[in-house]
């Protein structure tokens, strides 16, 4: 049974979004989304967007930033996952690849994979090193690299005999 939301008033869904955007940040898809759980109608939900946004609880440049460097360093996601997350919550695409082009180092990357692999390779079951290759490959695709990235690292991690 889906738990009801109790309806909030805009002032009360502003207080709301004010205590919620100052414990982590948000973003306005984010935003959007509880507004609509809240019963808050569209034009009064854009209206405590735009005040949110103008007293900078809300800044979707600080959150794709944000969001990039944690998911990046915490959880070792590539750029296509993140790319991909960040437009699932509603970020523009221009704010998106400012991001990932200041953030991301691409050396670093490899050597963050390099050593997700060599954790992954205690946990994975393989009868062959084909095997093994292929699904660390599988492994590091799914994190969110490119396939180029995620071949060279293999390659270091589980060297052709």
């Amino acid at each position: 049974m889906p738990t009801v939301t109790k309806q909030k008033t805009p002032a009360e869904a502003l207080a709301s979004l004010m205590r919620l955007c100052s414990r982590a940040e948000k973003s306005s898809g984010d935003a959007r989304r509880l507004m609509r759980g809240w019963g808050v109608a569209p034009s009064d939900a854009e209206r405590v967007l735009a005040e949110l946004t103008a007293k900078r609880f809300i800044d979707d440049e600080r959150y794709a930033n944000a969001y990039t460097r944690g998911k990046m360093r915490a959880s070792g996601w590539g750029a296509h996952k993140i790319r991909a997350a960040l437009a699932a919550k509603g970020i523009p695409r221009e704010l998106i690849d400012n991001a990932l082009r200041e953030l991301i180092d691409p050396d670093a990357q490899s050597v963050r994979l390099e050593k997700q692999l060599e954790r992954k390779i205690a946990r994975v079951k393989a009868a062959t090193p084909y095997e093994l290759r292929t699904k660390l490959t599988r492994y590091a695709l799914s994190l969110g690299y490119d396939y180029e990235t995620a071949a060279e690292a293999v390659e270091k991690t589980v060297p052709m005999s």
